[in-house]
């Protein structure tokens, strides 16, 4: 049997616009939980989140694109959000990650999905689209990758990677992830997050501010230190320097197939966070380009376009649809 925690339901109890009902999907021994909002015959939106977050990263999207008509699936990694959490941090890979999005995607027997997907939510979705292509009509990439050797890692990316080695930043024990959102949604100072983050002081927060850190740290709290192994796991498996357990082999695999993907008469629009300096406007623009698809700037977006400008991101989506 595989040693995991849950994290208690009331944690997830008056969520700010976020009152969904959870669903649930059987992986082995685990349960993943997944949003299914909209009408249940519409085209599929299957929305992706990365580290360190979960579905609540879509609250302000998922509203306009089920009112559109669209079936829209945000489901949580196992280790995120309110799926549960394996606590040896050697259970988590990307490959597993990749597996387990596979099950829930054929059990539920999606099609005419719309891929929406950023930061990991890239190498474990747009794998379904390169194993699956039947299944997929569009992809919309945003901040995000897939590993390939041409590939060069950002300075953003090597220094998000060095913070979760021991030593780093990140690397302690029941580390205050959701301060991270916060901060880089533009709504707290660096030193009221690193008073926060590294002293563990009360960081005072109110309105807009209050409301995405309780939606972010719902995941964690309460939980024992083991409990956040997933999150650690994800930043350490970058394969910047090796491949360790990236399933970089596989990105690159998938990172070839998919340059072929609007030979199949698909659809592609990149969406991008602008600011982001771990995946550069510019990776983004070579990227679209290479996709022969559509690339929509956001000029003064960050890593989390879903975080900051939500429904902004869902009207584009739409518009990319017309």
């Amino acid at each position: 049997m595989t040693e995991f925690v849950r994290t208690a339901e009331e944690n997830f109890a008056n969520l700010p616009n976020f009152a969904y009902a959870p669903n649930y999907h059987q992986w082995q021994d685990l349960r993943m939980h997944y949003v299914d909002e909209g009408p249940k015959d519409g085209p599929v939106m299957l929305l992706l989140h990365g580290m360190p977050t979960w579905a609540f990263l879509y609250r302000d999207v998922i509203p306009v694109l089920a009112a559109a008509g669209y079936r829209c699936i945000a489901p949580d990694h196992m280790g995120f959000g309110r799926s549960d959490k394996p606590t040896d941090i050697h259970w988590y890979t990307v490959a597993r990650h990749t597996e387990i999005l596979s099950s829930l995607i054929v059990t539920l027997d999606l099609t005419d999905i719309t891929l929406v997907c950023q930061d990991w939510g890239g190498p474990t979705g747009l794998a379904q689209a390169a194993m699956m292509p039947e299944r997929f009509t569009d992809l919309v990439i945003m901040n995000t990758w897939l590993h390939h050797a041409e590939y060069e890692y950002s300075a953003g990316i090597r220094r998000w990677n060095a913070g979760w080695h021991e030593g780093g930043t990140y690397a302690r024990s029941e580390p205050d992830i959701g301060l991270l959102l916060v901060l880089s949604g533009g709504l707290m100072e660096v030193g009221s997050f690193m008073a926060g983050f590294i002293d563990g002081k009360d960081p005072q927060l109110s309105g807009q501010a209050a409301d995405m850190y309780a939606g972010f740290s719902a995941p964690y709290k309460g939980l024992p230190d083991e409990g956040y192994n997933g999150f650690r796991r994800f930043p350490l498996s970058i394969p910047v320097d090796s491949y360790h357990n990236g399933n970089a082999a596989a990105q690159s695999l998938h990172y070839r197939t998919l340059l072929n993907w609007s030979a199949l008469g698909k659809g592609c629009h990149f969406i991008w966070g602008c600011a982001d300096d771990v995946f550069t406007e510019a990776w983004g623009r070579q990227w679209a380009e290479q996709m022969n698809a559509r690339f929509d700037a956001l000029t003064d977006a960050g890593h989390f376009p879903q975080n900051t400008h939500g429904a902004q991101l869902a009207q584009l989506i739409l518009d990319g649809k017309g």
